[in-house]
């Protein structure tokens, strides 16, 4: 069976969806969740790493903690540009006070950190807070 290959953030399924479906609205085979939601999802360490290595879209994780002042800042900027570039690339956040072992394994010194995963392998790092316009050009270019 050929098409891209998602993962399900909400259950951590491997989904395929034909690529002229990408933009219809696909949902998870398994639980029924949206796979290419506008919507920026809350993600943890195992989903991150599952979805980088096998998924065929574009994956951008923001890498924030509640504390971070900046973090507070970007975070809208980070939804309106998820909203922007749906269809293209799909938008996540990642807890690092939740999760800090994800800060250890990505090697995050700073927050907030947005990185671009693509074809399992991540293609771009920037670190601080940015407007949606800077994050969906910074995105374009990245994947």
């Amino acid at each position: 069976m050929s098409g891209k290959k998602l993962t399900c953030l909400e259950c951590g399924q491997v989904n395929r969806v034909p690529a002229d479906k990408l933009g219809a609205g696909p949902k998870c085979g398994t639980c029924g969740a949206g796979l290419m939601s506008p919507k920026v999802a809350e993600v943890d360490l195992a989903t991150l790493q599952k979805a980088a290595r096998h998924d065929d879209v574009p994956l951008v994780v923001d890498f924030w903690a509640p504390w971070c002042g900046p973090c507070r800042q970007m975070a809208p900027q980070f939804k309106q540009a998820a909203q922007e570039l749906s269809g293209l690339a799909r938008l996540v956040k990642l807890n690092t006070e939740d999760h800090p072992q994800a800060g250890m394994k990505y090697g995050i010194r700073g927050i907030p950190t947005m990185a671009a995963f693509a074809g399992g392998r991540e293609k771009a790092r920037q670190s601080g807070a940015m407007p949606a316009a800077n994050i969906v050009s910074w995105v374009r270019q990245s994947v």
